[in-house]
């Protein structure tokens, strides 16, 4: 699973197809390919592990032209990377598809079609598509109809394009859990897993919704819904101002990217979940296998990404049932550590470039670990590259210094692990992962409901005005996201701010508390907020000035220097990643009334690729 490009035209589009996979190289991946009906109407294909470059030197010294074409990059989750596992796949001489995504019944379906007679050349779930596509097809000669009728039968999430030389007026597409977007030209129309591959050729975009397929030929378009229906999909006009690279209406580019965190954060979802468990292949081909295994998980990571390591050990201890250590990446570089035995190396880098976390995974390789998983944001990062296995947030480009999106990402990516981990192991519930992946699902909205309070969260910054130090206290899971809320404070508004643990105010940080020192406290509604709401009583009586970010089921009040911003209600595994968003929009609510450089906050570096 990684990148999907495709085209039909009256023109070559071998070029459009190359520079769609060089547009999406920035996810990763291990291998790349084409396939092409040629203008003697002979379907043929290339491929290549490594880079895209790889394949364009191949299509250089033996040229490929066509009118109608798929194209795609692999990221592996079935089979090695190889040659022979690369896509496009074909049934026979005159059928290709490419494919993003997992097919869990994919064994099933091999043995069946074993059975008729189709013999196997890869060891990808893929190639089960391509030849059930073309079974169909001996029955329903249409190929739209033929892929109707495939898709019933394919069991997990994804995102399929098809192309055929015995009907080559046509490029299909078929979405389930795997992102498809179709773009419009003139004579002639486009297909990618992310628009960002067809902005050289196109400005006008349509987006597949799930369920969907759709049948592109040079002057049309025709969709049909899940449910068979003809469905026209709204056609979304392009604009500069969409670019990562500028603020668009946002003052700043902060800004711009704590907004983005519910579309993020559904593609960091998509094509990863099934109807009820996460699909654990998404980590890699030998995920499940190596999973099994692991007793232990060992977390590094710096600053933020050791902020989200923090939450995960709790999720991986009471969800999963295994024993977690997170450390902070530069001291375990240089610490004597005792290796557990079957141990997960787990290293998390927005960048993969970060110095003190690369030099752990590589101390890490020699220690003797079970395996090493990099939680990153960059497919083609040193990380990403030297770990075992890796599951890719996808947040795109962070330009704010202060981390935002990549925060909720890597949360999500944990949580996905969490429930990996506990599903290939047996030790999570099978009901209780069936609820997570519902609230999963749901997230995106929660994350919605949260920056929707953007306008009360500007008017609580104004407490902040003449104040120059500030205590966050949270509990369980939610002391990291704590952590998380007083160094974005301190990162971008150069407001002095600390964390606790809200039950060890009493040992020590109380005799901070005075009307100068707000203390902001994220309260969800679980087993913890009765005690609390007892801690937030002692601040209170030392007349400190409370700022609480509650569930709106908490039952807590505004009241005399108690100020409550109500949170959407949500299941408790899931509330780090909710109130993570209100900490970060009152931290640049108060640098900008601070009128700090909120973007490139002084001393610091997006990437800390020195020691």
């Amino acid at each position: 699973m990684c990148g999907i490009v495709g085209a039909v035209a009256e023109r070559s589009i071998t070029a459009v197809l190359v520079e769609g996979l060089k547009r999406l190289e920035y996810r990763g991946y291990d291998s790349a390919g084409v396939a092409l009906l040629d203008d003697q109407g002979v379907l043929q294909r290339r491929r290549r592990v490594g880079k895209v470059s790889e394949l364009e030197t191949a299509l250089s010294s033996e040229p490929l032209p066509g009118r109608l074409g798929i194209a795609h990059t692999r990221w592996a989750t079935h089979g090695a990377p190889s040659e022979r596992n690369a896509h496009p796949h074909f049934s026979g001489s005159d059928l290709a598809v490419v494919h993003n995504g997992i097919i869990e019944n994919h064994e099933q379906l091999r043995e069946q079609l074993k059975g008729l007679g189709y013999v196997f050349s890869s060891d990808t779930d893929t190639e089960v598509i391509v030849h059930l596509l073309d079974h169909k097809l001996k029955s329903q000669p249409d190929l739209t109809a033929a892929l109707k009728e495939a898709v019933k039968e394919l069991h997990g999430a994804y995102g399929l394009a098809v192309i055929s030389a015995k009907q080559p007026d046509r490029l299909l597409a078929a979405r389930s859990g795997s992102p498809l977007v179709i773009g419009l030209g003139l004579g002639e129309n486009f297909l990618a897993s992310d628009q960002l591959a067809l902005r050289q050729v196109t400005d006008r975009f349509m987006y597949l919704e799930e369920g969907d397929i759709a049948e592109i030929r040079r002057d049309s378009v025709q969709v049909w819904a899940a449910d068979g229906q003809p469905v026209v999909r709204e056609t979304v006009q392009y604009h500069e101002g969409a670019e990562a690279a500028d603020k668009g209406a946002y003052r700043h580019f902060m800004l711009k990217e704590i907004h983005e965190q519910p579309k993020v954060v559904q593609r960091t979802l998509e094509g990863r979940l099934g109807s009820d468990h996460v699909l654990v292949q998404a980590f890699g081909p030998l995920a499940a296998e190596l999973f099994a295994k692991v007793r232990n998980v060992q977390i590094v990571a710096c600053g933020t990404s050791y902020h989200a390591g923090m939450v995960a050990r709790y999720w991986l201890e009471e969800l999963a049932g295994i024993p977690c250590q997170v450390e902070v990446a530069s001291e375990f570089r240089y610490r004597k550590v005792v290796v557990q035995p079957d141990t997960l190396f787990v290293s998390i880098s927005q960048s993969g470039e970060t110095a003190d976390t690369l030099a752990a995974l590589r101390n890490g390789k020699e220690l003797g670990y079970l395996a090493s998983l990099a939680i990153c944001n960059v497919g083609i990062s040193s990380l990403v590259r030297e770990s075992d296995l890796c599951l890719l947030t996808l947040a795109g480009p962070e330009i704010g210094v202060a981390s935002t999106k990549a925060f909720t990402t890597q949360l999500v990516a944990l949580m996905l692990l969490t429930l990996s981990l506990g599903q290939v192991r047996g030790t999570l519930d099978k009901a209780l992962e069936a609820e997570l992946v519902d609230e999963l699902r749901r997230l995106p909205t929660r994350l919605g409901e949260a920056l929707a309070m953007d306008s009360v969260v500007d008017k609580i910054s104004e407490l902040f005005a003449e104040k120059h130090h500030s205590l966050f206290l949270g509990r369980g899971a939610q002391y990291p996201v704590a952590m998380e809320g007083a160094l974005k404070l301190k990162e971008i508004s150069y407001i002095h701010a600390e964390a606790y643990p809200a039950g060890e105010l009493k040992h020590g940080p109380l005799a901070l508390v005075d009307s100068d020192m707000p203390v902001v406290t994220v309260a969800p509604n679980n087993e913890l907020l009765e005690k609390l709401k007892s801690n937030l009583q002692e601040v209170r009586a030392r007349g400190g000035e409370l700022i609480v970010f509650a569930d709106e089921q908490a039952g807590m009040r505004n009241g005399e220097g108690t100020h409550v911003v109500n949170m959407p209600h949500i299941h408790d595994a899931l509330a780090p990643i909710l109130y993570t968003i209100p900490l970060q929009l009152l931290s640049y609510y108060v640098a900008v009334l601070k009128g700090t450089d909120v973007d490139q906050p002084r001393n610091l570096a997006k990437s800390v690729t020195v020691e």
